[in-house]
């Protein structure tokens, strides 16, 4: 493995500048749950390993007037037991709960599940289809970049050199809203999802739908933002037929892969399945909500 130099930043500024300055390859240690196995497998070997877990702003939940910050080293199980945060961003808990097993639950991060940039990861689409935006610390100071711009292929990030995604925000919640995650996997032993939906949707006295984001993953290069599929929410009741019309845009959007895990048609039409279901429970939790 060469030398390694691990260091602990104790602030942003002090995790951005060991970054930026780092000669070969530097890396974030926040739950390490991906890392681990790469540096395991010789995949990655970093000069520099930089642990955020003592950084307040990466590992904390805040209410913010209605919205949501929690830090991209909040831990799955943080977010799983804050009673608030999980009764308003349902389907953002369930994908966030789906990274890996019990014991890695209390170490897995959305920001490493984000950053690692897997096109299969369970907590991205539910965080683009809740309108998430990530506080992103680099040299240059601070930016705000949406969650769906941040990973632009497998492996690949938009982040520059130094750069370090610190803390989400999630909106504050429009009244009769739901959002909802569903993923589908062959067998259970195989725990990487097919296809990924992340449905976000209001609704207003009248039960018509005023706003949807739709969002797919595991089939295409990085998890989509389907425009088309939300556009077939809005200004209907999420009858039948909006239902079928948005299943249609998911399918019509997905650009798989054929691996062992499925071929591509098969991708497509599952996708399509997916996202209806998730928008039927996304639907249901509006009604309930006030």
């Amino acid at each position: 493995m060469g030398d390694m130099r691990y260091e602990a930043a104790g602030t942003l500024e002090a995790a951005v500048a060991l970054l930026a300055g780092a000669k070969g390859t530097a890396r974030i240690l926040a739950g390490g749950t991906d890392l681990l196995i790469q540096m395991r497998s010789g995949r990655v070997e970093p000069e520099l390993l930089v642990d955020v877990k003592a950084i307040p702003e990466m590992t904390a939940i805040v209410a913010e007037n209605g919205a949501y910050r929690f830090g991209a080293a909040v831990s799955s199980m943080a977010l799983m037991e804050h009673e608030a945060f999980s009764k308003a961003w349902p389907g953002v808990t369930e994908a966030a709960g789906l990274i890996g097993s019990t014991q890695i639950k209390g170490r897995a991060t959305v920001g490493g599940n984000l950053c690692n940039a897997s096109p299969a990861a369970d907590s991205v689409p539910a965080m683009i289809a809740a309108g998430a935006v990530a506080s992103i610390v680099g040299p240059e100071g601070r930016r705000e970049a949406r969650v769906e711009d941040i990973v632009t292929g497998p492996g690949k990030t938009s982040l520059g050199k130094g750069e370090i995604v610190a803390s989400f925000l999630l909106p504050k919640r429009a009244p009769r809203s739901g959002d909802a995650y569903l993923r589908f996997i062959p067998r259970t032993e195989m725990d990487i999802a097919v296809v990924g939906a992340g449905i976000n949707l209001t609704l207003d006295a009248a039960g018509v739908c005023t706003d949807a984001r739709v969002s797919i993953g595991a089939v295409a290069e990085r998890a989509l933002l389907v425009q088309e599929a939300a556009a077939a929410l809005i200004g209907s009741k999420v009858d039948e037929d909006a239902l079928k019309r948005m299943a249609a845009a998911v399918s019509a959007a997905c650009r798989p892969i054929d691996d062992k895990r499925g071929t591509k048609e098969y991708r497509i039409k599952v996708a399509g399945v997916m996202a209806r279901r998730a928008a039927q429970i996304a639907l249901d939790r509006a009604r309930r909500t006030n």
